[in-house]
């Protein structure tokens, strides 16, 4: 079944709070945190005949005053007595209700009151305007408010008072890792809910709600996360024909890292122009390598690992994670449009390529393949001696370059890219041997900004510790990669396969490696959300004051798909 697009959450223009503190909306805005009078409207509004719709609620802590359940826009939620137009169930039992429009609401006795580890439903039914209420899935009765409901936008929304709630709208029904995950889905088969919904009632999800032409809930379309890229978790066994399923896609591009591994050599790069046999170690110079009895194949759904030589792709009882994206299976062409013939191999939606060229020494442009102009190059010479990795990013420009293997910073050369933006056909090379070493072959992993799925941008750091620069993607991204630009850091990595409940903490660096394994760690925590990510730590490698950052991100679900706003 195809994917259920994205799930609706927390709307951070639409947060509520009577003090703001760092922390109150969190958890890719799902959960509140513990301001006094904090309150979230969802990112999804409904009308008159919009359909029927199931969400839950779960409260770690409820000192007093939870409720949650619809409302117009801008509802007084901190006053429910005073709040217009609001349909709500407390923790008391009582029920909150407007009975007639943009009037006033009022508490009178419904049902049973709840506490800190109910589980709490709501379905509601914009057709007809009831709206019913659950305790631990035991209903509390059918409410009538289609005389309140006279045509204006309702929003879910959860209020709490200074204790800890958390929404679950399909997207996860551990409520944040908070218990654990019963699977059950709506009638669509969206969904993770704690408890099935009832009887048609649907997940707040895009692939429940009308779409317009420009969405492709069934994914026939090309250019979505789901088909190419993903970040997979596997433990090796030592053994040939080790199976590393559940990516989604056939990948052309594996980038592997040791998250339990110390040793050197545990990070590395293989894609399928080059063949199951060579590889590229990520935190080295190294040319390319060979890669004896390590890697089998590139599967329709992951890919096969052997038994290795090298010690640190395979290796029995130790986690590894797979940055994964996908190209043409293989199938590579010959591309005529720079002054170097290239062979490429790109993703059916031009937006991810592997190009491989045979350096000149002089000035020279390169066919990427691409259906616009790269964002994010990464450059590898072959061919012995070793060179570094070389990087453009578009956000730097490309009289700048950034050191993949290396604690740099972004060094002025103009040689490098030739002083010379890529364009939607070629990227430019110059006399540098990273680059362009004459009668040397070179290797080149281009992606675009593209689809809202995947964004190459920057940031300036504030050095303010859980509050640090917003950078808006269009996206929740799936994988985070940053480094400074201003000051000599490494590049850190963070990704929701190996953190999937926020603040993403557990960091892996592309460099320093050779050594290096997964660090849990506060002192660098990204905080993913619905359509971005915050830096919420003040430590200089991510956030340092006044400093240039560029970053990476790679998303779930693209904004193209998300029509729940």
């Amino acid at each position: 079944m195809a994917s259920s697009g994205n799930f609706a959450t927390f709307n951070p223009l639409k947060y509520k709070a009577s003090s703001y503190t760092t922390g109150n909306i969190d958890n890719a805005n799902r959960q509140l945190g513990s301001a006094t009078g904090n309150a979230g409207q969802l990112n999804v509004g409904f009308k008159n005949g919009d359909g029927k719709f199931y969400f839950e609620v779960y409260g770690t802590t409820i000192p007093s005053s939870l409720h949650y359940g619809v409302c117009i826009d801008n509802a007084d939620l901190n006053n429910v007595t005073a709040g217009k137009a609001i349909i709500g169930y407390r923790d008391s039992g009582n029920k909150v209700v407007s009975t007639a429009p943009q009037t006033n609401s009022t508490q009178s006795s419904y049902g049973a009151s709840y506490t800190g580890g109910d589980v709490m439903g709501c379905a509601v039914d914009f057709t007809n305007g009831t709206i019913e209420f659950y305790k631990n899935n035991s209903s509390q009765g059918s409410i009538d408010w289609s005389s309140a409901n006279d045509g204006s936008t309702y929003y879910p929304y959860v209020y709490q008072n200074t204790g800890v709630a958390t929404i679950n709208t399909g997207q996860d029904s551990t409520f944040c890792g908070q218990v654990a995950a019963q699977g059950n889905t709506d009638e669509n088969g969206f969904g993770d809910f704690y408890y099935t919904p009832p009887s048609g009632f649907l997940a707040m999800c895009s692939a429940n709600l009308p779409t317009d032409s420009n969405i492709d809930p069934a994914e026939t379309e090309d250019d979505i996360p789901q088909k190419n890229f993903n970040a997979i978790l596997y433990t090796g066994n030592g053994s040939n024909g080790h199976a590393i399923t559940g990516l989604g896609f056939r990948p052309d591009l594996v980038w592997y890292m040791g998250r339990s591994q110390t040793a050197a050599y545990s990070q590395g790069l293989i894609n399928s122009t080059r063949g199951t046999s060579l590889g590229l170690y990520s935190d080295r110079s190294d040319a390319e390598t060979a890669f004896t009895n390590d890697f089998a194949s590139f599967d329709s759904d992951g890919f096969t690992l052997n038994a290795g030589s090298s010690g640190n792709i395979n290796n029995t009882g130790k986690t590894f994670v797979a940055w994964c994206w996908r190209a043409n299976g293989g199938t590579t062409s010959s591309n005529g449009n720079g002054s170097i013939t290239s062979t490429v191999q790109v993703n059916p939606a031009g937006t991810f390529s592997i190009v491989k060229y045979t350096g000149t020494g002089s000035n020279a442009t390169v066919g990427h393949g691409l259906s616009s102009a790269p964002a994010f190059i990464l450059f590898k010479r072959l061919t012995s001696p070793a060179q570094n990795w070389k990087v453009y990013h578009k956000a730097l420009g490309a009289t700048k370059v950034l050191t993949l293997n290396a604690y740099t910073v972004a060094e002025t050369d103009s040689t490098m890219f030739n002083n010379t933006e890529p364009t939607s056909t070629v990227f430019s090379i110059g006399t540098q041997s990273n680059t362009n070493t004459g009668s040397s072959d070179h290797i080149a992993f281009c992606w675009t900004n593209s689809g809202g799925y995947q964004k190459f941008g920057n940031y300036i750091g504030n050095n303010i510790d859980n509050n640090g620069p917003y950078c808006y993607t269009g996206f929740r991204p799936r994988m985070v990669a940053i480094k400074g630009a201003t000051e000599a850091y490494g590049w850190y990595v963070f990704d929701s396969a190996r953190s999937p409940n926020n603040l993403v903490d557990r960091q892996v660096s592309w460099y320093p490696g050779g050594g290096e394994s997964e660090e849990p760690t506060g002192a660098r925590k990204v905080d993913f959300l619905s359509n971005g990510f915050r830096v919420m730590a003040d430590a200089a490698s991510i956030n340092g004051s006044n400093d240039e950052y560029v970053y990476m991100a790679w998303g779930d679900v693209p904004a193209k798909y998300n029509n729940a706003f």
